[in-house]
């Protein structure tokens, strides 16, 4: 699937700031069945990018903007390319109790403990022991965990914010993508099942009504030994496919944040977000 994305983000300052300095994760992967053709970032007032690959290889540009500004606009403009090819349910024969193992690869010990906004308590980890009694596959029991948040949390925009913790989200039963994905990843970890946030986006067709779309999305991604990283959308209930697109990835929010950066001045500010994806395929 061929799909472009386009995403403004506009900070307004009551009075002029200073020294400005930032750093955004917001170009899309090139890997796992996805290709980014394009990207373009454009910064106002303009600024010299530099760029970098952080500790889980998730592309970062950073910039700073040292003279007096009111305003700091933030556009970026990707062309990607998704084929993703999707693993049936019942495909895997992993027995759960195996996960723990994972432990001992380094690419999976991170995504097994607690993190900023993952905490395993003991009520998640009874909550994932119920939502997946009598389950003994890990690709099933990870899709019993995805089944349940969709079916026993409600999605509300705005119900919560970024600094949301799991604990909390239990207590609201609401949320939004990025809480759906703490708990899910919580759930999942609390089984030692080794799983990871993602960020990135989702493309809703005009005959579809996809939670998430047209925003910054997030879902989750457990790994299967000999099948990888594996992804599932608990906003949603269903498998990332091709109308994902695929940014960074982390053990939680607080390592794939957009846009992040300080300056000095005024603390009276506003923020406007805009994301549009749409298909370039006719």
């Amino acid at each position: 699937m061929k799909l472009q994305v386009i995403h403004r983000t506009e900070f307004r300052y009551a009075l002029p700031v200073i020294e400005s300095f930032n750093e955004v994760r917001l170009q899309p992967m090139s890997k796992e069945g996805q290709d980014c053709q394009s990207f373009i970032l454009k910064i106002l007032p303009s600024s010299r990018l530099s760029h970098y690959y952080d500790f889980y290889q998730n592309y970062v540009h950073f910039f700073e903007v040292l003279t007096p500004h009111a305003m700091l606009s933030i556009e970026s403009t990707s062309r990607v390319t998704t084929s993703y090819k999707l693993l049936p349910e019942d495909a895997v024969g992993i027995p759960l109790s195996k996960l723990a193992e994972c432990a001992r690869m380094e690419k999976c010990y991170d995504f097994m403990q607690p993190s900023s906004f993952v905490t395993l308590g003991p009520e998640v980890w009874r909550l994932a022991l119920d939502a997946t009694a009598g389950e003994t596959d890990a690709w099933r029991a990870a899709h019993t965990i995805m089944r349940y948040i969709h079916g026993n949390f409600a999605y509300v925009p705005s119900s919560t914010n970024v600094n949301t913790t799991v604990e909390e989200v239990l207590r609201l039963r609401r949320g939004v993508c990025q809480d759906f994905t703490h708990l899910m990843l919580g759930m999942c970890r609390s089984l030692q099942m080794p799983a990871r946030y993602v960020s990135g986006y989702l493309y809703n067709s005009p005959d579809q009504t996809l939670e998430g779309s047209q925003a910054s999305h997030a879902w989750c991604e457990v790994f299967l030994p000999e099948f990888g990283w594996r992804a599932l959308d608990p906003t949603n209930n269903q498998p990332a496919d091709e109308r994902y697109v695929k940014v960074a990835v982390g053990r939680d929010y607080a390592d794939i944040v957009p846009i992040k950066g300080s300056y000095k001045g005024t603390r009276e500010k506003t923020m406007t977000v805009k994301v549009e994806v749409t298909s370039l395929e006719s």
